[in-house]
């Protein structure tokens, strides 16, 4: 599962984007959100699988195939579940694992509607001309997801394509999946979400105008604009915020609250960081931003007064600045 250099591959976002004589490739499909660890082993598992058809001289691409919107949100709006990653992240993480294109397909009611043979004969063989498919045990595709792995195997040798069923990557006992990553990170356990992403639990954003508080605090302050994607659940963090720029951009030690800031009145959400390190930036609310969570301190709390918080904040800084000590 080692990670490939960032680079620009193809991304097409219809079949019809697809050019004509685009295969032979070997796919892995999926939602991808988080393209957690489960995700990069099937993805280097295609990857290694095109580039031995290419060495015994058959041009082979490896391909992700994905969705957009994510089937939850187009099929049940009400209940979906809030992503880990937007498009945009999930493409660029996508870039790093050696693949050499990916297929976003517009997730509507006509892509819904197909069933799992017109899936396979349109999109996999009739436009990627698939030799092969690496797939995990629970995957399911077609109209109301009629279709699992052993039905892919069936048209796998109707057709002409090998299909490769993985057994789920398990981090430390626990299996590794896109919905585990979703409950933990909601838990606040962004110690365990790492594990299975491998790497940190991160939003990206820019910057929300703040109500002062952090100058009354005497605390250099970062507030997040809103964020539509899925957040840890209410606590305090140890965090790390970086501002791209020349020369790979400025990374900040932080401290960050997620929550409703109870002690100041008015309940009024926020993602709110103290910045240990802080030097003058340029930084305005137009700036991208990456809130890193790197481990869950406490969990918020009401405190009797603007003083007793600022004491609260103080001790939450020392056991932050421990944390990156032993870091290095």
């Amino acid at each position: 599962m080692s990670e490939y250099p960032a680079r620009m591959i193809p991304v097409y976002r219809s079949i019809e984007e697809i050019p004509v004589g685009f295969g032979p490739s070997v796919g892995v499909i999926g939602n991808f959100d988080g393209v957690h660890l489960g995700h990069r082993k099937l993805l280097s598992e295609a990857v290694a699988e095109a580039h031995g058809f290419a060495a015994s001289g058959q041009r082979t691409r490896a391909v992700a195939v994905t969705f957009d919107p994510h089937p939850e949100q187009f099929l049940r709006p009400d209940i979906a579940p809030k992503l880990l990653t937007p498009m945009d992240e999930r493409l660029r993480l996508l870039a790093r694992t050696g693949i050499d294109a990916v297929v976003v397909l517009p997730f509507d009611a006509g892509l819904a509607g197909l069933t799992a043979r017109e899936f396979v004969r349109r999109v996999l063989v009739d436009a990627l001309g698939v030799l092969a498919l690496h797939e995990g045990g629970n995957f399911r595709f077609g109209r109301q997801a009629e279709a699992g792995v052993e039905e892919l195997k069936k048209f796998g040798a109707e057709f002409g394509f090998a299909v490769h069923v993985h057994q789920p990557l398990r981090v430390h006992g626990m299996g590794v999946s896109s919905s585990a990553i979703r409950t933990l990170v909601a838990a606040g356990d962004v110690r365990g979400a790492r594990w299975m992403l491998g790497r940190a639990f991160a939003v990206r954003s820019t910057q929300a105008r703040g109500r002062g508080i952090g100058t009354r605090l005497l605390v250099p302050t970062v507030n997040l604009a809103p964020h539509t994607g899925l957040l840890p659940g209410f606590g305090v963090y140890v965090t790390r915020l970086t501002v791209p720029g020349s020369e790979g951009g400025r990374c900040f030690k932080a401290v960050t609250n997620v929550g409703n800031r109870p002690t100041f009145g008015e309940a009024s959400f926020a993602v709110e960081s103290h910045i240990l390190d802080f030097e003058p930036i340029e930084l305005d609310e137009t700036t991208p931003l990456e809130l890193e969570f790197l481990l869950r301190l406490r969990g918020e709390m009401k405190w009797p007064s603007p003083e007793a918080l600022k004491l609260q904040i103080f001790k939450d800084v020392t056991r932050a600045k421990r944390y990156f000590r032993l870091l290095g």
